[in-house]
């Protein structure tokens, strides 16, 4: 449709708004696009990896920040108990301090898989009355195949992602796990369970791996 119209920008702003709103709306989509954009960034940047790591990592959490639902996803972390026990001030805090694990760990396990590819599994049940759903995905590193799910919550028009779960790994209950092992040593002082967040989940997806 889009050829028989002549004017140039207009053609442009068209086919950019249609793109936008198609990946915003079709949760499979959504995924598959940034998906594939990461793999070229990682691609184009992997002497990168050795020279700047931080850099290299900062590209990848980019296209990724924007996708994830952090506030959701840390109060689940935080669980029940320890999102009541928490003042406003210290649930803003962790949501800083979880954005920044989370997308540290993402960023140092897709850094580790050189040469990679990612197919994602398109499903033909019908989404649009539901609010939660599941996209696969296969991880090829050329040497082996690593399955990744994505679990998205719709938010008005468009999809974020609540949870990921690695090579078998799930992100949000190990998070989850680990902060509560974290406050009872802590001895269930938040300031201090905040402070000192550290994720290790990485290291759990790397024992998966080998």
């Amino acid at each position: 449709m889009f050829t028989i119209v002549k004017n140039f920008f207009l053609v442009l702003i068209l086919v950019t708004n249609s793109d936008k709103l198609i990946s915003e709306t079709d949760p499979y989509i959504f995924i598959d696009k940034n998906a594939q954009l990461m793999v070229s960034v990682l691609i184009q940047n992997k002497d990168l990896f050795e020279i700047n790591r931080d850099l290299y990592e900062d590209k990848i959490k980019e296209i990724f920040e924007p996708m994830i639902d952090f506030r959701r996803i840390s109060a689940s972390v935080m669980g029940k108990k320890y999102y009541l026990m928490a003042t406003k001030k210290q649930r803003e805090n962790f949501v800083g301090v979880f954005k920044n694990s989370l997308l540290d760990t993402y960023a140092e396990t897709l850094a580790q898989w050189e040469d990679q590819s990612i197919t994602t599994v398109f499903s033909d049940d019908i989404y649009t009355n539901k609010k939660i759903i599941e996209v696969r995905q296969t991880l090829d590193t050329g040497s082996s195949l690593y399955p990744i799910v994505y679990k998205l919550r719709q938010d008005n028009d468009s999809w974020k992602i609540v949870n990921i779960i690695i090579n078998g790994v799930n992100l949000g209950l190990t998070f989850r796990n680990q902060f509560q092992a974290l406050a009872e040593k802590s001895n269930n002082d938040l300031n201090i369970t905040i402070q000192d967040w550290v994720s290790d989940a990485g290291e759990e997806i790397y024992k998966e791996n080998s």
